[in-house]
């Protein structure tokens, strides 16, 4: 344990720097609002929003709604702002300008400098064969890791056991002209997968590609290819990436951004077929698609011999004979359209599609399972709307799967004043409300049998205090898993900021959360326990100097359930940065230290990774994790990224369980990255 961090530490000071400045931000802005997704959850489309837009500004002066929507940390009421301000006072003569305008803090100013501009000579090329060939970017991206010791799934096993190499790789190439083309390939095979030749695999175990033309007369979008869409608050029609509760509680409200290229390698939330959003007339917009997917599935055989699906498959993971089985084993067929309307500060947006599987769902034996999605088909409408009056942004949507439930959700973000905002929501969503592509605003993981009320403040009584709270209630009228009556809850978190300059930055964060499960008693009914678990953050990061940044968090987990004594948890680590203004070598390092005293008392933190590469490492246990990140500048467009990651555990004799299981202490992971920007 020592030799691994005296090596670390000896690596770091002679040849690491940190990212630019940019880079810094982006990873802040993305720990900030992303904590709460799954720890697996692909980020890297939020990297490429944020990279493309550092190389190639917004004009504020000659933007869209649309488009500063993919600017994530935007609320609609900053965005609305910003047109009322042009309409107002013309255009803006200076980036700082934005200072004046409503609802923009410090912070808010300093994180949207990188990405925007004034600058009026917008490139708007032609599509011609030359341009295409000679203005575009191309971006490559080679990536290889894997863990150095040997999980048990990789042994002769007896049984099952991942018939693949124990490498990951991910190739992935990116074209964009001008925003006028895009276009990408991705390939990727996880550990235990096999690599080029395999059953049910032409190539790799996973490809996906799209084509793209932007703003070509009354077609705004077309896509061939894989594709997301996200429309309305998320109840409708959401795929891809979408974000829960943040400490902003402006992000309640989601952005919705329509049609959009799909460049992630998540290998479930998308659409694969042909979509193009078309601009009928100065106000009203129609997007229609169709999809053609396999999907993974369980398969069983009913009481008639038909096989019927009993659950889809979001892994993406074909390691084992049972999972190579289900692969592909589901055909999916989805076609529909969306019609939006907008003038000046009212949307409204109309979504209709219709779902088809080669196999009919069942719900299976349990209880909780009553009100689940069963037949081959489904067909869902949604009505969604968003209006923006004076200082009161409105937002809701209303969504009903035919033959079944209905769902809906109503929510604001006010401006009370220069110094205080709130958000409210509201949210219904029956028990037997079915839907394939869902992500509204949920305490579970899919919008259905849930009732529930958020109310969140953001108060900044001076320029370097922020205050930021929210509560949530939520109810869930019919059964659950491990939750044999109806339920309630809630989740309060508050957080308090302090910047004074733009070197320094400090928080505590308080999170609470209750929940209601069976209990582990032996009785013989089940009864509900009440399960809370709590946190305690304190974070400080700060820059030494123009070269040299840290940051330091502690933070404290405490988990109860019924009766039993509460359990407490903690981990502390140190991140450290340095940035000289010229050298090809770059990196970063973390050295923590944790303690938990079993899976409930966990703590998620957002760990540095390669490019387009993210990490929320779970720390579980007694022991020591440590990272560093090196990037070097090989050539003037090629660039080289190295990772090497150490869990060391503290008095256990295996890492990990089932397949994954390694013995002896302590697992290493190690990463190679090259990009080729030509």
């Amino acid at each position: 344990m020592r030799f691994s961090i005296l090596t670390l530490l000896i690596v770091w000071g002679i040849c690491a720097k940190a990212q630019t400045q940019e880079d810094i931000l982006i990873k802040d802005l993305i720990e900030s609002i992303a904590e709460n997704l799954a720890d697996d959850f692909d980020l890297s489309e939020l990297q490429d929003r944020l990279t493309y837009y550092r190389k190639r500004p917004i004009n504020l002066n000659n933007t869209n709604p649309e488009e500063l929507k993919t600017l994530f940390f935007l609320s609609p009421i900053q965005i609305s702002n910003i047109f009322t301000h042009i309409k107002t006072n013309g255009k803006f003569i200076d980036v700082l300008e934005l200072q004046s305008v409503p609802e923009f803090d410090i912070e808010t100013v300093n994180r949207l400098l990188p990405f925007v501009t004034l600058n009026q000579q917008d490139l708007v090329d032609k599509i011609t064969l030359r341009n295409i060939r000679v203005l575009a970017d191309n971006d490559l991206v080679l990536r290889i890791g894997s863990v150095l010791e040997k999980p048990k799934g990789f042994t002769d096993l007896p049984g099952s056991r991942y018939l693949g190499t124990q490498e990951r790789f991910l190739l992935r190439y990116r074209y964009d002209y001008s925003n006028r083309i895009s276009a990408s390939f991705i390939a990727e095979k996880d550990a235990g997968e096999t690599f080029i030749k395999g059953e049910k695999q032409v190539l790799f175990d996973y490809q996906s590609f799209h084509i793209g033309i932007y703003n070509t007369g009354k077609f705004k979008k077309i896509i061939l290819g894989d594709y997301s869409l996200q429309f309305g608050q998320g109840l409708t029609l959401w795929t891809g990436f979408s974000f829960g509760k943040a400490p902003d509680v402006a992000t309640i409200a989601k952005r919705d951004v329509g049609l959009r290229a799909y460049t992630s390698a998540n290998e479930y939330s998308f659409l694969r077929g042909f979509a193009t959003t078309v601009q009928l007339s100065k106000n009203i917009e129609f997007t229609p698609f169709v999809s053609f997917r396999n999907l993974d599935g369980s398969l069983s055989l009913d009481e008639n011999g038909n096989e019927v699906l009993e659950n889809i498959n979001e892994t993406g993971l074909h390691r084992t004979q049972t999972e190579i089985k289900n692969k592909n084993s589901v055909g999916q067929q989805v076609y529909g359209g969306v019609i939006q309307y907008q003038k000046d500060n009212l949307s409204i947006g109309a979504i209709g599609y219709h779902s088809k599987y080669s196999n009919a769902f069942i719900t299976g034996d349990q209880l909780y399972r009553r009100n689940n999605f069963v037949g081959k088909s489904l067909t869902n409408i949604g009505l969604n709307y968003n209006y923006t009056y004076k200082n009161i942004y409105f937002f809701g949507e209303a969504a009903k799967s035919l033959t079944s439930g209905l769902a809906y959700l109503n929510g604001a973000l006010i401006s009370l004043s220069s110094k205080v905002s709130a958000a409210v929501l509201h949210r219904n969503y029956q028990s037997n409300y079915h839907n394939f592509f869902n992500q509204a605003t949920a305490e579970a993981s899919e919008a259905f049998n849930e009732k529930g009320l958020y109310i969140g403040l953001n108060i900044n009584p001076t320029k370097a205090w922020n205050l930021s709270f929210y509560a949530d209630y939520f109810k869930f009228p019919w059964l659950k898993f491990r939750i044999d009556a109806p339920s309630d809850g809630y989740e309060i978190l508050s957080q308090l900021t302090y910047t004074p300059t733009k070197t320094f930055k400090a928080f505590v964060r308080y999170k609470s959360e209750l929940k209601q499960q069976n209990t582990d008693l032996d009785v013989p009914i089940n009864f509900l326990d009440n399960v809370k678990r709590e946190s305690y953050r304190a974070d400080v990061s700060w820059r030494l100097s123009k070269t040299i940044r840290f940051q330091n968090r502690v933070e404290v987990s405490q988990f109860k359930k019924g009766v039993d004594n509460a359990e407490f948890g903690y981990m502390i680590y140190q991140d450290a940065s340095y940035v000289p203004s010229l050298s090809k070598l770059s990196g970063n390092i973390r050295i923590a230290y944790f303690n938990t005293p079993s899976f409930n008392s966990r703590i998620y933190a957002y760990e540095d990774d390669v490019l387009y590469n993210f990490a929320f490492a779970m720390y579980n246990g007694n022991g020591i994790r440590t990272y560093a990140n090196l990037k070097y500048k090989l050539l003037k467009k090629l660039d080289v990224w190295a990772r090497y990651a150490l869990f060391l555990y503290k008095d256990v004799e295996t890492v990990g369980s089932g397949l994954d299981e390694i013995a002896g202490n302590k697992k290493t992971d190690v990463k190679l990255q090259i990009r080729y920007q030509f």
